[in-house]
């Protein structure tokens, strides 16, 4: 996946699986470890640099899901949560065509505004869209199943 409007992409090979791998490891140690430590986290870099950077538990939280999925050979996007996607963008990100997405917009099931004469859509907004629709699935999913048990299937 290509940058998205303010984000940043790490895609699968720009980083050391078994050096991410290794980091994940010690970050999600120390937290277990640590469960009541305060907000802010400091940490020394390796290499001899004695400067320690402080960084709040959120944020070291994130990274060590981060270092997680580059272990496993998978990309990482960060996108901020007021960043405006194109409806090519958005579409990807739901992994639907865009027409169907621009069905979604005109159906008024995510919001979006005009920039111009192009649609934009918050990632907010996409991602708000993503967790309904699955709620609606997996309930559609869980009567299914459980209409199997009364018929004995």
């Amino acid at each position: 996946m290509a940058m998205i409007a303010a984000g940043r992409t790490v895609r699968p090979g720009e980083v050391d699986a078994e050096s991410a791998a290794r980091a994940h490891r010690r970050i999600k140690d120390f937290l277990q470890a640590h469960p009541d430590t305060p907000a802010d986290i400091t940490m020394l870099m390796e290499g001899g640099d004695k400067d320690a950077l402080v960084v709040p538990r959120p944020v070291v939280e994130l990274i060590a899901h981060m270092l997680g999925q580059l272990a496993e050979g998978r990309g990482v996007s960060i996108i901020p949560s007021f960043a405006e996607l194109t409806t090519q963008q958005a579409a990807d990100m739901l992994n639907v065509s865009r027409p169907y997405l621009i069905k979604l917009l005109e159906d008024e099931k995510i919001p979006f505004h005009l920039v111009g004469r192009n649609r934009r859509i918050t990632f907010q907004d996409l991602i708000e869209y993503k967790r309904r629709d699955d709620a609606k699935r997996r309930a559609a999913a869980d009567e299914l199943a459980d209409l199997t048990q009364e018929l004995g299937l």
